[in-house]
């Protein structure tokens, strides 16, 4: 029986591929408003369909349902799925032909968002916007290039497929994470740059693709020392004052997984979920670790302020094609697959790797 609920402020992940009593459970509860999937929610797209028509069908208005799929390395679903090319080769291609490249990334958003709305996702915490430094150890060939600009360029095309697909894009990881070594999931990095080099390479393309209306955003658990002490995502200083005063955002702030060790020096998962909420955030991740969920939901009450439920609001994906067998009689999604061909092969030549 559908619950009337409003959505609230936390995202959580499944057990598995099936809905257990706990997940219902959690899944119910006043302070959740959203959930993502991974790899090991997923067997087939059928499978993938009867989840997600559970889970929109547990609560109106429905939670909404978000993947990372990026493509390359992160990629959750694979079988039945088109192979989605880490979004360094679009860069690689912009190399050769920004005309071309852009096409390309149009084509790769729409075939990827088009794919995951077949199957009832809402969105993708996509795209990657840092800057590909040839630094940091967890971003890599997920960045679409080192040229700032390049990158606004790129991520503005493949959100145009987004939109044309019925996807919003989340913008991450705020305002840089492509400078820093250090992986967030494992440690806490930290950016020695000033705020002026900051804002005139990484800020460039969240400052763009939300002039393009980017739906969401995720700040990095990076923390940037000589413009505040705490980690982007708990940092009132780069969410409220330069995020949504300088740069004028106006749609959703997602934390970063709260379970990261990059989030540890919030403390308690209580207290990491209070400070990213007080911070600027509108919805925090909590994946992966089922107490730390209980233990929130048993101790922190939160009422979703109306503009935060508005945001969210608009983070449910637009009706779309239901099944892939609808999708693939859809010209643009054949057409897309088409000018999709040849990403991967640099000078026209040779694949990567050769």
């Amino acid at each position: 029986m559908t619950k009337t609920l409003p959505l609230g402020p936390v995202m959580i992940d499944v057990a598995g591929c099936e809905l257990s009593a706990d997940d219902r459970r959690r899944l119910t509860h006043p302070l959740t408003g959203g959930v993502i999937l991974f790899s090991l929610n997923y067997s087939d797209p059928e499978q993938l369909n009867r989840l997600t028509r559970e889970i929109h069908s547990l609560r109106s208005p429905s939670l909404i349902i978000a993947v990372d799929h990026e493509g390359g390395r992160v990629q959750r679903f694979r079988d039945g799925f088109t192979s989605i090319p880490p979004m360094r080769e679009l860069g690689y291609a912009w190399d050769t032909s920004a005309q071309r490249a852009r096409q390309k990334a149009q084509a790769v958003g729409f075939v990827l968002a088009a794919e995951l709305r077949a199957h009832g996702i809402d969105f993708t915490f996509a795209p990657v916007l840092d800057l590909d430094c040839a630094t940091s150890s967890v971003i890599g060939d997920r960045a679409l290039h080192a040229d700032a600009h390049v990158v606004a360029e790129l991520a503005r095309a493949l959100l145009q497929g987004f939109r044309q697909a019925g996807m919003s894009g989340v913008g991450k990881h705020f305002p840089g994470h492509g400078h820093v070594r250090a992986d967030s999931h494992l440690e806490v990095p930290v950016d020695e740059r000033a705020y002026e080099e900051i804002e005139a390479s990484d800020i460039v393309p969240f400052r763009r693709l939300i002039g393009a209306g980017l739906g969401g955003i995720m700040p990095a658990h990076v923390i940037y020392r000589n413009v505040d002490h705490r980690p982007a995502g708990f940092s009132p200083v780069w969410l409220r004052q330069i995020l949504r005063g300088e740069l004028g955002f106006d749609g959703i702030i997602f934390s970063d997984d709260l379970n990261m060790e990059g989030a540890s020096i919030g403390g308690s998962f209580i207290e990491r979920t209070r400070i990213a909420l007080e911070a600027g955030c509108d919805m925090v991740l909590i994946c992966n670790n089922a107490p730390a969920v209980d233990e929130v939901y048993g101790a922190f009450s939160y009422a979703m302020p109306a503009i935060s439920l508005a945001r969210l609001g608009r983070m449910h994906g637009r009706p779309q094609a239901e099944s892939m067998i609808g999708l693939r009689e859809d010209a643009r999604y054949t057409q897309a697959l088409h000018a999709m061909s040849g990403i991967g092969v640099h000078d026209g030549e040779l694949p990567l790797g050769t």
